[in-house]
């Protein structure tokens, strides 16, 4: 694996881009500290490039399985680049509407490159190396968000917030221009044809149906999205419960640190156990994770919640990523990944709106401790349909060896 060029190409634009996303949103959080005053309305203003996203989801998914994946990337690359001017001028101006329209055109552009990319990935590596490939693609995902943070933070003090947006662009101009060093092989991938063309997602729907390992899959990762959705502004209230501008450095560089560790334990694991046992394990200590920020006022009961998190969610996310990539045809891939981009961006905002209310409303730690309960009734609930799933298809099984 480590010979493809291929993979050198995606993991070094992985981090270059991961740099100027998370310099872009530290700067849209300390944007946001200056000018809106409100969580709630935090919530709202960064969920409405989330909503853009989710719109062009089913397009997006179409073009993704019937244009060459590199075209896809390096279009809504170089789009993504271009969105950040968008913000300039709302530093420039002070307008709150300036950076709604960077956030749409962002999360837009978004929408078409990453599940281009994850379609992508299959091809570039054998089916033996996915696993691996989606660990370390993660930690290089993971690694560029610690350094993208405290580099911002650092920056934040020595240069003005429009030059750190600056830096930001020049980053996404850098992963555009790696793209083109792509070699793609799609020749053996099926298109779809005639009707399958204007279907869209309805040609998707009956093979996730059709493979319950997928839909439990599918259905799980909404978990992590309940902490996912809502950590800039539980990071920042913890940071105000503090009062220590300090804790967020913390919590992000310890929360990567054991994503990274997680990211890397899951390959040894996954060779041990199957893939629904770490699923289900580390659903579970989510769970744990969200309720162990009852005690938030405590910077090391904080810093400990976000660790454990991050360790779960480093094994969590690999392993479902490689279920999706082994079990659903090549040919469906464009479609299925948008339609979970779609489906995550609607979770991650309404969880969003909904820890901004609460923040308002109820406070961070009765709301973190409702999730963490949340978040352990849901995998109680999806561990015994999976049991009840596998007893009747061992049944099934049975049944057709006798006959």
């Amino acid at each position: 694996m480590w010979k493809n060029k291929n993979v050198w190409i995606l993991l070094i634009g992985e981090f270059i881009a991961g740099l100027g996303l998370w310099l872009g949103i530290i700067g849209n959080l300390e944007f946001m500290q200056e000018k809106v005053p409100s969580d709630f309305l935090k919530s709202v203003i960064l969920a409405s490039g989330l909503l853009a996203g989710l719109a062009v989801g089913p397009l997006a998914g179409k073009i993704t399985d019937q244009a060459n994946k590199k075209t896809v990337m390096l279009v809504s690359g170089f789009t993504r680049a271009m969105s950040v001017v968008f913000m300039l001028i709302a530093i420039y101006t002070g307008s709150v509407l300036w950076m709604v329209i960077f956030l749409v055109s962002i999360q837009i552009s978004a929408a078409f490159y990453f599940p281009a990319l994850q379609a992508a990935i299959p091809m570039v590596v054998k089916e033996k190396e996915l696993l691996q490939m989606n660990g370390v693609h993660m930690n290089v995902s993971t690694l560029s968000r610690i350094l993208g943070t405290a580099l911002a933070g650092i920056l934040l003090v020595i240069i003005s917030l429009s030059m750190l947006y600056v830096l930001s662009l020049v980053a996404y101009l850098a992963l555009f221009l790696m793209t083109w060093f792509l070699t793609i092989d799609e020749t053996q991938q099926a298109k779809p044809q005639g009707s399958k063309r204007a279907a869209g997602f309805k040609e998707v729907f009956p093979v996730i149906k059709s493979l319950p390992i997928v839909l439990m899959t599918l259905v799980m990762t909404l978990i992590p999205l309940l902490f996912i959705g809502g950590f800039n502004l539980m990071v920042i209230n913890i940071s105000e419960l503090q009062d220590s501008s300090a804790i967020k450095g913390w919590i992000y560089t310890a929360e990567g640190i054991a994503f990274m560790t997680g990211a890397f334990a899951v390959k040894k694991l996954g060779e041990k156990v199957s893939p629904y046992k770490i699923l289900f394990t580390f659903s579970f200590v989510i769970g744990i994770a969200q309720m162990l920020l009852y005690f938030a006022t405590s910077p090391v009961m904080s810093v400990l919640a976000f660790t454990v998190f991050g360790f779960s969610v480093g094994c969590f996310f690999p392993t479902a990523a490689t279920i999706f990539q082994t079990r659903i045809p090549k040919e469906f891939h464009g479609r299925f990944f948008s339609f979970r981009n779609m489906l995550d961006r609607l979770i991650f905002q309404v969880v969003l709106l909904l820890t901004g209310l609460l923040l308002d409303l109820v406070g961070l730690q009765i709301m973190t401790f409702l999730f963490g309960i949340l978040s352990l009734a849901m995998t109680g609930l999806f561990y015994m349909k999976y049991r009840q799933l596998k007893i009747t298809t061992l049944s099934e099984q049975t049944n057709s060896a006798h006959i």
